[in-house]
């Protein structure tokens, strides 16, 4: 397909649609954009990548796919992990920064166990968070956790978020805590993580495993209590994730933001690649 054949509509000129802008200009790739504030403004479009919050509201009816960058309730796209099963959607939702960092390796080892417990603990600069965001920071780790149940496979799952003041930024980090049933083969998990790093990383190269994977045994005779299920025996796993930017208009130190944007243009190109025509209007 060739450069810029595939017409996308960036819905809002606001950071993450002037990131999204940036990162399509700087590529050699298919999908080609314009920002606006009504799709009508470009009929032409074949995707909308929304990025205000009610802009899904103003492509009603739009015979172009959406692909929306503000946290909503689903169906959510994690590329590393769902989408070949979604590239026929006229909708999707990229759910928040976190759920892009911690669901591809809580689905990589639901490949060979059973997860039945994950958390996922992020830290980010306070100059990477803006206010509208730390207002909303109760509904984005509600998304999260659902998008690492929901796509990840967890049985259950917490969220926390840490903005951190120090300066200067560092990059973001994030830790995933997961108890897994029985004693699964560690081998195999360390080998599926590091092919879904890999996945992720094709389409966001600042991201990666910060140090190797921990596995703790948790006996039988010495469990954990948890209090919403009482005794837990069997493996806990550590792993610890940094993502740095690839600052097109976030700061390094915005990964998780910036792994949004990624992730939304890889879905466009993906799409763009498949050659899908829309199955439907939004509704």
């Amino acid at each position: 397909m060739a450069r810029g054949s595939f017409p996308a509509l960036v819905l809002g000129s606001g950071p993450v649609g002037t990131d999204l802008m940036m990162k399509i200009g700087r590529r050699n790739g298919p999908v080609s954009a314009i920002s606006a504030m009504h799709v009508d403004e470009f009929p032409d479009a074949r995707v909308v990548f929304n990025t205000l919050p009610g802009g899904r509201d103003r492509a009603t009816g739009s015979a172009a796919r959406m692909i929306d960058l503000v946290p909503g309730t689903g169906p959510w796209c994690v590329p590393a992990v769902n989408l070949d099963d979604n590239l026929d959607d006229a909708y999707l939702n990229m759910a928040t920064g976190d759920a892009q960092v911690g669901v591809p390796v809580v689905a990589a080892m639901t490949r060979s166990a059973i997860v039945s417990y994950a958390e996922v603990v992020s830290s980010i600069s306070t100059k990477a968070v803006s206010s509208d965001v730390r207002t909303d920071i109760d509904h984005v780790n509600e998304q999260t956790t659902a998008a690492v149940q929901f796509v990840g496979g967890a049985q259950r799952a917490k969220t926390i978020s840490i903005v951190t003041p120090a300066d200067p930024p560092p990059a973001a980090r994030c830790t995933v805590y997961c108890l897994l049933e029985g004693d699964p083969d560690r081998h195999r998990i360390e080998h599926d993580v590091a092919a879904m790093v890999q996945k992720v990383r094709a389409y966001a190269p600042g991201y990666r495993l910060k140090r190797p994977i921990q596995f703790d045994t948790i006996p039988a005779a010495d469990p954990l209590v948890i209090p919403e299920t009482g005794k837990f025996s069997g493996t806990r796993v550590t792993m610890f994730l940094e993502i740095i930017g690839a600052a097109d208009h976030f700061p390094f130190h915005a990964g998780p933001f910036d792994l949004v944007t990624a992730a939304a243009l890889n879905t466009a190109e993906r799409i763009a690649a498949r050659g899908c025509e829309t199955p439907g209007v939004i509704r």
